[in-house]
């Protein structure tokens, strides 16, 4: 890890991130959550993120969109593919977004030796995700989708859907 990164992560304190982003961004960032500072990061404005969530931007671009909420718990990490958050979406709490993938091809050699994979994700506008969901790398949710608590989202979806379940299905036409 760089001494910059060590510097940004670890040294500069909660309050004063909190005022980072809401003089750049004018966004609303809890001090009691652990977000990256890092150029691949780009918040919209009204954006709020809540106290204990990790919000990860060192390895590829994340981009959270205009009055987008992240309630507490959650943890967000982009891989090198990144990750997209429309505007206006809705993360309830708890809920995981994670850009990466290991690499699992070779048998007998460790899991953390393959490297990982990184599709990205896309998350589109005024979505609406349930709290204790999990949504893995490759995954792209449409506009106007609401997924029901603890779902699994894995793979691609159209929007205009309720989704359910693990992994996922659409119950119901919005």
């Amino acid at each position: 890890m760089h001494i910059s990164k060590i510097i940004k992560r670890f040294l500069i304190p909660g309050p004063v991130k909190t005022l980072y982003f809401l003089f750049k961004h004018k966004a609303k960032v809890s001090p009691k959550s652990e977000i990256d500072l890092s150029p691949y990061l780009e918040i919209g404005e009204s954006c709020v993120i809540s106290s204990y969530t990790k919000v990860k931007a060192s390895d590829g671009p994340l981009k959270i969109g205009q009055r987008s909420s992240v309630e507490f718990g959650c943890f967000i990490a982009s891989g090198s593919a990144g990750i997209t958050i429309e505007e206006n979406c809705l993360i309830g709490p708890n809920v995981s977004i994670i850009g990466n993938s290991y690499r699992y091809d070779q048998k007998g050699v460790h899991l953390e030796d393959q490297g990982t994979t990184s599709k990205g994700i896309r998350i589109g506008k005024n979505v609406w995700i349930g709290a204790g969901t999990v949504i893995l790398d490759g995954a792209e949710i449409g506009d106007n989708t609401i997924i029901v608590a603890n779902s699994l989202i894995n793979r691609r979806y159209k929007g205009n859907e309720i989704l359910q379940g693990a992994p996922a299905k659409s119950i119901m036409k919005r």
